[in-house]
């Protein structure tokens, strides 16, 4: 489904706020990155999310390892944080948005209904991720399998690339860390190199790999990382992370 491109407009726990100084380019695109670990497009006025993972908390609680049971609701409240700052024209959320097939039955009722709010207000697109090949159909939105912002192709898990193919992934959750005044400093992350942009997780509990994992192996060529730190984006080649 592709899309065309608009003109462009001019107290989270998770900061939220678009880099004023950092742009990563793609196919000729400008996408934005932010605090939160989402995305903005400007040309198509969209937000793009990924791996939202929402109710993992509860599906932890199922298997004995129990852990304050707000990540959806913490997650759909940051992701509220993020679009008031940004205020986009729609959201694609790129893949594993529920932790398993059975977390729509798990979710409560009022953070259902902010969910839904949050479709209402905009055209949305779940694409289908691992965790949740068959999203819930009664959320508001559509589900695709991809999504084409220009020449730039939106899915859940990076694919090997043909000749002048480009993507924008999630699914690795991806993290890297940098020495600094002797100390290692380990963030969340964007990593991209001129044909394959992989996003951080959004959700709660999701946690990161290393870019150093065997999971990266082979998708980059001469990367760069933007690190998501406290208060600030900080961008560093691939010689100077792990």
């Amino acid at each position: 489904m592709p899309f065309s491109p608009k003109p462009q407009a001019n107290s989270s726990t998770r900061p939220c706020g678009l880099s004023r100084t950092h742009k990563i380019g793609l196919g000729g695109l400008e996408f934005l990155p932010d605090l939160s670990g989402a995305l903005y497009a400007p040309d198509f006025k969209a937000l793009l999310v990924a791996d939202l993972h929402l109710e993992k908390g509860s599906s932890l609680a199922r298997r004995g390892v129990h852990l304050p049971p707000y990540d959806t609701r913490e997650s759909l409240r940051q992701l509220r944080a993020v679009i008031a700052a940004v205020k986009p024209e729609r959201l694609i959320f790129l893949g594993d948005s529920f932790h398993d097939g059975e977390a729509r039955q798990r979710i409560d009722a009022g953070d259902l209904s902010e969910l839904r709010a949050l479709t209402g207000d905009f055209p949305t697109i779940w694409i289908a991720g691992n965790h949740d090949p068959e999203p819930p159909e009664d959320i508001g939105g559509g589900i695709m399998g991809e999504v084409a912002l220009g020449p730039v192709t939106l899915r859940h898990e990076p694919r090997a690339l043909g000749d002048g193919e480009l993507e924008i992934a999630g699914h690795l959750h991806p993290a890297a860390s940098v020495a600094q005044r002797g100390h290692r400093i380990r963030c969340r992350c964007f990593v991209a190199d001129t044909r394959r942009l992989i996003m951080p997780a959004f959700g709660s509990y999701t946690g990161a790999l290393g870019i150093s994992s065997a999971a990266f192996a082979g998708l980059f060529g001469d990367y760069h990382v933007w690190m998501l730190g406290a208060r600030a984006i900080h961008r560093f080649p691939a010689g100077k992370v792990r």
